[in-house]
């Protein structure tokens, strides 16, 4: 009992939901006459378009008018819903009478969708995304008074739709179409958001993606090597996407964007002005533009207002074929010339542009959008107001604003854009849209019963299918079209991308043509996708120069870059490398050790070798100051030995003396062996040299010195020390002084062998030769003992300074060795704070001046005594009891 109980409610449930199905449906078919029932009330709206009835229905959606500007309504009545101006499109028109060729030539052909005819449904969207949504439902419901949500049209299916233009649309209607699975076929819409099957499902398109629009642009921005572009983009999805995936791209790149602005959707002159602005004051010559022709219009006028030239655009396909509709005067040519514009490729669509010319308002009655093309192509109108404003006119004699438009016009004779067959490129995708709808129905259509891929094997009934069953085969679809390329969508709905690249240049009479100067094909091999004929290219003004754009120029070399603050990288100063770099203009590289930069700082070239040469005057006047030592040295020892025998001599140890002026005469050789290229030879005879020499030279001061305290000191009876101080020990000393000196000088070339060097650090650009460390330690190590032994002879010499003699040597050897001191102790400053060649003769400036300092104090007076007053070099006058001048005659 209970079953039967279930039985009776579940066949009770059945009975009503089909009555009332039968009851909202027999409401629809009456909804002229009667509205619906109150409880599922919605207003009707209306939606005029072009109709055709058919076994089969396509919609087409077509942006024929632009849309208005709605001010902030009161709503203290009813708002009219019309949002189209009148500015009538005729680009778009004819995508709109490329759908119908399409249609009435598959009903044409017996092989393709037998005993079906297809109609058609199109509607004006006029750029806005409310009219497209009213334009669905119409689609949807059959009816141009609808109802949304209700289909009223039982007599024929809906297949697919085909549009719309612009993404923006495309996505609203996507939403409302992918609820009901009803396949939409864009056209023109490029925004890669609408490959997402997740949120778009029912969605396909015969234009391809933004991704690839903006690939080829940063390819040609790469080919063409700029690197400062600015970018325009509709304030839409459509816009801003392909905006950032180009700006994205050609960052990667080392481009930089100058600036990235919206082109306003709403016709705002103000920011029109505020773009203007930027593109007038912004120094990139590169200006890529993501727009359609409505929206970028304006902004193109008022450049031309403002005169803004030099300028090269790159048009994206929205608006790159629309110069000759829109904005191109004869004038203006200079402003636009050179533009690059991306184009879908041409495709041959025969009998297209014949069926054109046979369209005419007193036969396509039901085309309500003919008489408008009709005005806008002769310049008429059919307007009885117009008619009588130029009677009025006529009779002011004022010219007429407009003829009457008569129906005897000739199309043919027009020579119109609308009838140009180069420009059938977007109609090829409208007509790509239609066939593929057409093929994906015949696929449906020779389904065959058990070998269908619905459940059960299962076919999809031809007269009365589901949208969702056209999707299966829309996404499998093939064929072959008219221009004989394959077509078929991805697994995204999308086709494969292909570009025509043009180039806008100025013909003898003075209009604007499009060649095509090259071609992106995605499906090359890799780094083959683009092609560029360069000289087929037309630039600014004319020129066949490719132009520049760049922040700043680039750096010559020797200069390197410095990015200016707050600016891209684009944007740098180029500054100079420091020395001993080079640079290619962008980065500073150190020369290697051995190598410095040249003058202009772009090559590296080896390193001056510098040390003090012979063919130096510097050295010139050393050397001769290294001459006349060993010259002076050399007399006084004739001297000496001509004078042996005279008192003042034998008076000055003699052998003393002797050794004293052979080792000053070292002294001055030894400066010699500084001077030259140095090597490793050299290096030690310098250190020997110098070291032996002026512990030689100062052990015989020292024991002169000795000599002369043991002589006046040693007075007394019992104090025969100095007798006991023999010439032996004279000599004994002076070899003990010697040996250490050389012991020390041998240790120290030992403990760290002397080898020529290339000092770099030295002088900046040069390489100083010198001897390694361990000559310097051995310097300075014999430089130590001889200043030791200095201030011993220096205090001794002090002590006996006031010793009573005529010529007292002591007070000699002290004034030589104050000499010595001097020079050796502003010797070490000088030292080290000069480097190079300079150090050298600093050297040899210090070995001289304090070898002449000894021989000038010690020998120049005994010279003076032998040479020249030779009446004190007597044992009286060197007691200091010369005679008298009297005296002295008398005992002659």
């Amino acid at each position: 009992m209970e079953k039967v109980t279930v039985l009776q409610v579940s066949l009770l449930a059945k009975m009503s939901f089909y009555f009332k199905l039968c009851f909202l449906l027999f409401s629809c078919e009456f909804s002229r006459f009667e509205t619906a029932p109150s409880s599922c009330e919605l207003q009707e709206y209306t939606a005029s378009g072009v109709l055709q009835d058919g076994d089969i229905i396509i919609g087409g959606v077509f942006p024929l008018h632009d849309t208005i500007e709605v001010s902030n309504l009161p709503f203290t009545s009813e708002p009219g819903y019309r949002m189209c101006n009148d500015r009538f499109n005729i680009r778009t028109y004819r995508w709109m009478q490329g759908m119908i060729f399409a249609v009435d030539e598959i009903n044409n052909n017996p092989a393709l969708l037998p005993n079906i005819t297809l109609g058609y449904a199109i509607y004006d969207t006029c750029y806005n995304i409310p009219t497209a949504i009213k334009d669905a439902f119409a689609i949807i419901s059959g009816q141009q008074a609808f109802t949304p949500n209700y289909r009223c049209q039982l007599n024929s299916s809906l297949s697919a739709v085909i549009g719309a233009s612009t993404s923006t649309i495309s996505i609203a209607m996507a939403t409302i179409l992918g609820i009901y699975r009803l396949p939409q076929i864009s056209y023109f819409s490029s925004i890669p958001r609408l490959s997402d099957k997740a949120e778009f499902p029912s969605f396909f398109r015969t234009m391809p993606t933004d991704m690839f629009q903006s690939k080829v642009f940063v390819l040609l921005v790469k080919h063409f090597g700029w690197k400062w572009v600015g970018i325009l983009a509709d304030n839409i999805d459509y816009g801003i996407q392909a905006a950032q995936i180009f700006r994205e791209e050609v960052e990667s790149l080392g481009v930089c964007i100058a600036f990235s602005e919206t082109i306003p959707i709403g016709k705002s002159r103000e920011k029109y002005l505020q773009v203007v602005d930027i593109i007038r004051m912004s120094s990139a010559k590169i200006i890529v533009a993501f727009s359609c022709d409505t929206n970028i219009v304006p902004l193109l006028e008022e450049i031309v207002r403002q005169n803004i030239t030099n300028r090269t655009w790159l048009a994206s396909e929205g608006w790159s074929t629309s110069g000759p509709l829109f904005i191109i005067k004869k004038e203006h040519t200079k402003f636009w010339t050179g533009t690059m514009g991306l184009t879908l490729p041409l495709c041959d669509i025969e009998g297209l542009q014949e069926f054109l010319y046979q369209k005419h308002p007193l036969k396509a009655v039901h085309d309500i959008f003919m008489p408008e093309l009709w005005e806008e192509v002769f310049s008429c109108s059919w307007s009885i107001a117009i008619q009588k404003e130029n009677k009025l006119q006529s009779n002011t004699s004022q010219p007429a604003l407009k003829e009457i438009c008569t129906g005897m016009e000739d199309m043919r004779a027009a020579d119109h854009s609308y009838t140009d067959d180069s420009n059938f490129r977007v109609s090829c995708n409208v007509n790509n849209a239609v066939y593929a709808v057409a093929y994906a129905l015949h696929d449906l259509q020779a389904c065959e019963n058990g070998k269908g891929p619905f459940e059960n094997g299962t076919c999809a009934n031809t007269h009365d299918f589901e949208p969702w069953q056209l999707l299966h085969y829309m996404r499998k679809v093939r064929f072959i079209d008219q221009s004989g390329n394959e077509r078929y969508f991805d697994k995204n709905g999308d086709v494969s991308a292909t570009y025509d690249i043009i180039n806008w240049q100025v013909t003898a009479d003075g209009i604007i043509q499009f060649v095509k100067v090259g071609r992106y094909d995605a499906r090359a091999p890799p780094g083959h996708e683009l092609t560029i004929r360069e000289q087929d290219l037309i630039w600014n003004a004319g020129e066949s120069e490719v132009p520049r754009s760049v922040c700043s120029e680039d750096c010559l070399p020797g200069t390197r870059k410095r990015v200016q603050q707050g600016q891209p990288i684009c944007c740098f100063d180029c500054i100079p490398c420091a020395d001993g770099e080079i640079s290619n203009g962008t980065e500073c590289f150190q020369c290697p050790e051995d190598y410095w930069s040249n003058k202009k700082k772009d090559m590296c070239v080896p390193k001056e070798v510098e040390f003090l040469s012979f063919h130096e005057p510097l050295a010139g006047v050393l050397l001769f100051f290294s001459i006349l030592g060993i010259i002076i040295s050399v007399a006084i020892i004739v001297i000496f030995i001509k004078f042996m025998n005279t008192p003042i001599v034998r008076a000055n140890n003699y052998e003393l003396s002797f050794l004293l002026l052979f080792s000053l005469t070292l002294c001055f050789l030894t400066s010699v062996t500084f001077i030259g290229k140095p090597s490793a030879e050299f290096c030690v005879l310098r250190q020997m040299g110098f070291g032996t020499s002026f512990s030689l030279s100062l052990s015989c001061i020292l024991v002169k010195t000795i000599v002369v305290v043991l002589a006046f000191t040693m007075t007394t009876p019992h104090q025969n020390v100095l007798k006991r101080f023999r010439p032996m020990h004279h000599r004994m000393i002076v070899a003990a002084i010697t040996l250490i000196q050389i012991s020390i000088c041998v240790g120290l070339l030992l403990s760290s062998s002397l080898s020529v060097e290339k000092n770099t650090m030295a002088v900046v650009g040069k390489i100083i030769l010198e001897c390694s460390n361990g000559s310097e330690h051995a310097y300075f190590g014999n430089l130590g003992y001889v200043g030791l032994l200095a201030l011993l002879c220096f205090v001794l010499a002090f002590l006996a300074r006031k010793l009573p003699n005529n010529f007292n040597e002591a007070k000699f050897i002290t004034f030589s060795l104050l000499i010595f001191f001097a020079v050796w102790i502003s010797f070490l400053p000088a030292y080290f704070s000069t480097k190079g060649k300079y150090l050298v003769a600093i050297e040899i400036f210090a070995i001289l001046a304090s070898s002449f300092g000894l021989l000038a104090c010690i020998f120049f007076p005994k010279c003076y005594v032998v040479l020249l007053r030779p009446e004190l070099n007597t044992k009286r006058g060197l007691m200091g009891r010369a005679p008298q001048t009297g005296e002295s005659n008398l005992k002659t």
